[in-house]
């Protein structure tokens, strides 16, 4: 059986770096895993995309970079792009604006159409890696209008996740990340019962899903669920 040729491209942290978070790549759900889809996924290691310069510090030479790997990308004949990291919306429209095939930068792309499936007087939940520099910006890049009711909650200060982000060699437990992980989703939706749906901005999450649908009994949504959308669009 010939097989699949690979429709969605991924624009990739820096391989290189020491903040590549690259232990939780090989999660099952991590965008980076084949295992996570059914279908290929061209990936492009983007030089000096990392942790400081997509989510800390946006930096324009980093865009220009991740521009230059989506032109290879489009010319290769990849049909949509994302990229390896939801705060990558910061960057949504002059990504889009670059191509010409379609660039679904972020999970956060989502929230726009989930919130339509909600009461009015429900709201979403967003777990990001980074509360802190989760700006304004981001969202309103994502279609995501102020009438929107959000609620964030972060996983940067959980113990897994913030002793990997602080030194990539150290061994990273894999089930008790996912627990602490688990902890937060379910303290977000207890601290606020209005909320109707979740959406995992980062893309390090996808492999806690499941378990998070399971304790809060809410649909939830991260770059896993996007792609799938996104493939079947295309293929």
């Amino acid at each position: 059986m010939e097989a699949k040729k690979a429709l969605i491209g991924v624009l990739a942290w820096d391989g290189g770096s020491s903040d590549t978070l690259s232990q939780l790549e090989s999660m099952h759900g991590n965008i980076l895993n084949p295992a996570s889809f059914d279908f290929p996924l061209r990936v492009i290691r983007v030089k000096g995309a990392d942790y400081k310069t997509i989510v800390e510090h946006p930096d324009s030479v980093v865009l220009e970079n991740m521009i230059a790997a989506a032109r290879i990308l489009e010319q290769e004949g990849i049909q949509a792009i994302t990229t390896s990291c939801g705060f990558n919306a910061f960057f949504q429209k002059e990504l889009a604006a670059a191509v010409n095939i379609p660039v679904f930068a972020s999970s956060l792309i989502q929230v726009p159409s989930v919130y339509c499936s909600l009461k009015p007087e429900q709201a979403i939940g967003i777990i990001t890696a980074d509360k802190q520099h989760l700006t304004r910006q981001h969202f309103a890049n994502t279609g995501i209008s102020k009438s929107i009711q959000l609620k964030v909650a972060s996983i940067s200060d959980i113990g897994e996740f913030a002793k990997l982000r602080d030194n990539a060699s150290v061994e990273l437990d894999t089930e008790l990340f996912i627990k602490q992980v688990v902890n937060v989703a379910e303290k977000l939706v207890k601290d606020n019962p209005e909320i109707g749906a979740v959406v995992l901005e980062c893309t390090d999450l996808p492999p806690c899903a499941s378990a998070i649908r399971k304790a809060t009994g809410l649909a939830v949504f991260d770059i896993v669920t996007l792609l799938n959308m996104v493939y079947q669009a295309i293929a």
